[in-house]
């Protein structure tokens, strides 16, 4: 019994370090590992001696030990009791999402089904399953539903978990770079995750808090944006790979989204020539992805969610159009054929 106890104890005290330490900054695959060995092991206990009164007892007086002893190491502990160990698995992910010291590595890790440390008896990455308790954890983030039906609730759960990093990281005056450096390092998911994580981002973006949290979720999603427009190869990547609908819900919630949307669509309209053998607007690469239909298409889709920005993007390609000479004539100008169309 004195080394269950002391296994009890290791155990709540590995809990606190997840969660409030720095030292996960550390942490490796095998660590990971060997935590979630302890957390099982505290679950099999539980399930062992719940039942029995005398045994309850003993163990909840050593937990108390702990508490007290870890109270006075990280402010603001929360007490861990017997009754507790049924989920210590839970409670150690949570506690490690929401530590904002967690490496990369280590969320990456967590987020990755087909890595062999998710193939042990256990469901604790099982990140699909834990959607909504993270959410919880953060006390009602909330992201459209759209998101779940395209790729799964694991979408929702980075995008919780982005901004929620981001806002633990502001609040602590962290500087832009290393801000940035999260992005980058939390969205870089390797070759051909590209559509992943622009899902990740939307999620983020649409992702919404209640009123106490509204204050630190814009500025975190202030940031996300400032980081979108400066990676334009990323912003186009979004514009490109998202659906339209998902595009528009962000543009109607961020102005900064609706301004860079439409940047974008004359950015694609400008690289777009006149086709004689087609009789029509192509674009000048190779990897025609965007119709002249469907760029007047989108063009409109966005109008009709933000009216105000008509008015001013029809000068601006008036102005564009008078520039190319302002002829009368198809084919000669990508934006009178593009007023043309959008004003039918």
């Amino acid at each position: 019994m004195e080394a269950v106890l002391k296994n009890l104890s290791s155990t709540a005290e590995l809990l606190a370090v997840a969660a409030r330490s720095s030292v996960v900054e550390q942490w490796d695959k095998q660590t990971l590992s060997r935590a979630f060995h302890w957390a099982r092991y505290c679950e099999h206990i539980f399930s062992r001696f719940h039942n029995n009164t005398t045994i309850n007892r003993v163990m909840g007086k050593q937990l108390e030990l702990t508490n007290e002893s870890l109270r006075a190491v990280f402010p603001g502990y929360t007490d861990i009791c017997f009754s507790d160990l049924f989920q210590c698995q839970h409670l150690l992910l949570m506690g490690l999402l929401k530590n904002p010291d967690l490496p990369i590595s280590i969320m990456k890790i967590l987020f990755d089904t087909a890595s062999p440390v998710n193939n042990q008896q256990s469901d604790y990455l099982d990140v699909t399953g834990f959607c909504s308790h993270i959410i919880q954890c953060k006390s009602a983030c909330k992201v459209l539903s759209p998101l779940t039906d395209l790729s799964g609730a694991d979408v929702e759960v980075q995008g919780a978990v982005l901004m929620e990093r981001l806002e633990d990281l502001l609040s602590g005056g962290g500087e832009a770079c290393r801000t940035e450096h999260i992005v980058n390092s939390f969205l870089q998911e390797g070759e051909g995750a590209s559509g992943h994580f622009c899902l990740v981002i939307a999620a983020a973006l649409l992702t919404r808090s209640n009123s106490a949290a509204a204050a630190a979720q814009t500025a975190s999603q202030d940031c996300l944006l400032d980081w979108l427009q400066k990676e334009q190869n990323v912003l186009q990547q979004m514009c490109s790979a998202l659906p339209t609908t998902l595009i528009i819900d962000l543009a109607k919630r961020h102005l900064k989204c609706r301004d860079a949307y439409c940047d974008v669509l004359k950015k694609w309209a400008s690289s777009m020539e006149y086709s004689m053998s087609e009789g029509e607007w192509v674009q000048a690469n190779t990897n025609r992805t965007l119709s002249f239909q469907r760029l007047t298409e989108r063009f409109l889709a966005l109008f009709a969610a933000c009216p105000s920005l008509r008015e001013d993007v029809e000068k601006e390609l008036n102005v564009l159009n008078i520039s190319d000479g302002d002829f009368d004539v198809r084919g000669l100008s990508v934006w009178g054929d593009l007023l043309s169309a959008i004003n039918k």
